[in-house]
């Protein structure tokens, strides 16, 4: 327990709120964990998989309605609209509260109500933001647990007056005596809110238990809250993977990359290089925070302490650490079911057998003409579990940044790689990122081009032309050379038949050895208005049946066209940095 008279009396408020059956305070043990398992398998929501094939590991099946983030039903409450800008749904965070305390009032009955304290970074990291969230689901426990360092070590850290984030969660499924639980509790879709108050740092979570709307520690704080924290105080929260790559030389360099979801962070954090000599370890695969440290470079820092990972697409071929790193140990969430008692899903790098058990409990066969895992079926595990994760990811100052890489997932326009030729235009390019809508997101729009400015459209917590203006701004931290250099790749490009041209996975190794080389001096690049491209022959394609004349093309005609949609983007964000729009005139003017 703890004597934080704050923390307490937080508790208490919520629990006459919540009317919950039980308290459980947690301690972040094993025991703890095990216990949960065996009650949640007792009663149906878990399925304990075949020990002697997935060791330690269990799966999850989620309402039909709760898969993924829901980006309408997530709020930015912010004294003003303004300050949520464009970018968010904003709400009144007194009417926001009103309607939220109606929902939460006996919402918890028939439940056990858990307190989880948890800190995002490593404890003894100066950075550590400490959360406690209160729930009501034991999903959401044992998912905490490998996502975050949670327990009474949390709390010692805390003392008696330190600062936390209050994070409410409930699944909105209030039990009557006698009534029998589902799997899944949640509640329908219309009363589902996942609600950020940045003034005063606090989330409430209602009617979803999926993923990040109930998980408080991943977007909800790391990023949307985060990141006005970061504004304020003069550093960065972003949506980004930390790599540490090694050359031939042993020269070692950390490189940040920001993509949008199911667009191959997870497949770059874990890379088998195919290039000799080269070695790629893992010190996050989803968000980073960025500093000014003593020499001033910037330094990240990763907060979580697991993989939240997307499971269709992943395989020994695609990502063999991932696969490796979830043999044991791990949470699945709407994957397929075999009957030895193991996992399978779309992309796992085996022909499906001949019977399954599909992520909504049905019976499945080849000949069914729906997936048997979602889309965005999940893997939750810790990342020490990792055979390449770096042995300074725990390092609590930190890593230094050299490099910074931008991308998405576009079929055309953009090409393999270039360099910014400075800040301000590595800022633009992020900027004006686009990628195809996933179903990491409720939408009717899948497939569709989004912009999706440095991969943080749906977590930037406040107004999208501050959160622009505050990157431009990091230039004024430091000088010119102790900046990352900018990059933009996009390993998605295809051909007139739709066929992918570059081979990625492993072989984008090839890429970030041009970038690293442009980094040393060691590499030519070839000015162009959207920033420096490599020689054809600058990058290593040994082995590799590719168009490099192709992969390196900057389509005028096609760029002419991207610089519209550009300017419709740009026309709705108020307050658009002016630096950013004289990019823009300056491309337009180039490319004419």
């Amino acid at each position: 327990m703890t004597n934080h008279k704050k923390l307490l009396a937080w508790v208490e408020e919520i629990k006459e709120l919540c009317q919950p059956k039980d308290v459980h305070w947690c301690d972040g043990s094993k025991a703890e964990y095990d216990r949960l398992m065996d009650q949640m398998v007792q009663s149906g929501a878990a399925i304990r998989l075949n020990p002697d094939l997935r060791p330690d590991s269990y799966l999850f099946r989620s309402h039909p309605s709760d898969v993924a983030r829901v980006e309408d039903r997530t709020f930015i409450a912010s004294r003003t609209k303004e300050e949520a800008g464009p970018n968010n749904n904003w709400a009144d965070p007194d009417e926001l509260k009103a309607t939220l305390r109606g929902l939460y009032k006996g919402c918890m009955q028939g439940r056990t109500m858990y307190i989880i304290p948890f800190v995002m970074s490593p404890l003894e990291s100066p950075f550590a933001l400490i959360g406690i969230e209160i729930t009501d689901s034991p999903y959401v426990v044992v998912n905490m647990r490998h996502m975050t360092r949670m327990g009474t070590k949390v709390l010692d850290k805390l003392g008696t007056d330190g600062e936390f984030v209050p994070c409410l969660h409930s699944v909105g499924a209030p039990l009557k005596d006698g009534e029998a639980d589902v799997a899944w509790p949640c509640a329908p879709m219309e009363d589902k809110y996942i609600a950020h108050f940045p003034e005063e740092r606090a989330i409430w979570s209602y009617g979803s238990g999926y993923g990040g709307n109930a998980l408080l520690g991943k977007k909800c704080l790391a990023l949307r809250i985060a990141s006005v924290k970061a504004r304020e105080e003069g550093w960065l929260a972003e949506h980004m993977l930390i790599l540490g790559l090694t050359d031939p030389d042993g020269v070692k360099t950390y490189v940040t990359a920001a993509f949008p979801s199911a667009c191959g962070k997870t497949n770059l954090a874990m890379l088998v290089p195919t290039l000799p000599g080269y070695e790629v370890e893992t010190l996050g695969d989803d968000i980073a925070w960025l500093r000014k440290g003593e020499d001033g470079r910037l330094y990240a820092i990763n907060p979580e302490a697991g993989f939240f990972g997307v499971a269709p697409g992943t395989s020994y071929e695609s990502n063999p650490n991932a696969m490796r790193t979830i043999e044991h140990s791990t949470i699945f969430t709407n994957v397929a079911l075999t009957d030895e008692g193991d996992v399978w899903w779309e992309g796992i790098g085996k022909p499906a057998p001949a019977h399954l058990i599909d992520w909504q409990g049905n019976d499945w066969t080849p000949d069914s003409d729906k997936p048997a895992a979602h889309p965005n079926a999940r893997f939750t595990v810790s990342a020490a579990q990792n055979p390449v994760i770096a042995k300074e990811w725990e390092d609590p100052m930190g890593v230094p940044v050299s490099a910074i890489l931008l991308g998405g997932r576009r079929p055309s326009t953009v090409p393999l790689v270039l360099e910014s030729k400075d800040w301000t235009q590595g800022i633009f390019l992020g900027s004006i990122m686009g990628s195809e809508i996933t179903a990491a997101t409720i939408s009717k729009n899948i497939g569709q081009v989004r912009r999706d400015p440095f991969a943080m459209l749906p977590f930037i917590g406040y107004n999208m032309s501050d959160y622009l203006q505050h990157w431009l701004d990091v230039a004024d931290w430091t000088t010119e050379d102790k900046l990352p250099r900018i990059f933009h790749v996009n390993w998605f490009l295809r051909d007139e038949n739709k066929r992918f041209m570059w081979p990625g996975f492993g072989d984008n190794i090839r890429v970030l050895a041009w970038a690293i080389k442009r980094l040393q001096g060691k590499a030519e690049g070839v000015e162009t208005p959207l920033g420096y491209l490599p020689k054809k022959d600058g990058i290593d394609t040994t082995g590799l049946e590719v168009d490099m004349d192709k992969l390196l093309t900057i389509d005028r005609e096609l760029w002419q066209q991207e610089i519209k949609a550009i300017r419709e983007h740009y026309n709705k964000i108020p307050r658009m940095p002016k630096e950013l729009v004289t990019e823009l005139e300056k491309l337009e003017a180039e490319l004419g």
